[in-house]
């Protein structure tokens, strides 16, 4: 199975669980799971998930976004965007 074809089926991921704080920069190739706190920025080539618990303040730019938790700061999405009722987000969106 090519790489390309993993990442399209969801089965390549990334995730940081809950009560887990990470500052500066994350670079990622693959989906990607926040569900702890990040201060800095997320680069992703696939889709971010801002998970219920998760707190991020910041920066992110990716393909696709899911925000269900909390994001401060920019969010850059080339493709689709999706805000949860849940979801409570400050600062720019650009898509």
């Amino acid at each position: 199975m090519t790489k390309e074809k993993a990442m399209s089926n969801g089965m390549i991921h990334n995730s940081i669980a809950a009560n887990t704080r990470i500052v500066g920069t994350i670079t990622a190739e693959n989906d990607f799971r926040v569900d702890g706190v990040i201060e800095g920025e997320i680069i992703c080539q696939g889709k971010v998930i801002i998970g219920q618990t998760a707190n991020v303040k910041g920066k992110l730019t990716c393909t696709n976004a899911e925000i269900v938790g909390r994001m401060d700061g920019e969010i850059k999405v080339s493709e689709i965007l999706t805000l949860k009722s849940t979801a409570v987000v400050t600062g720019d969106m650009k898509i």
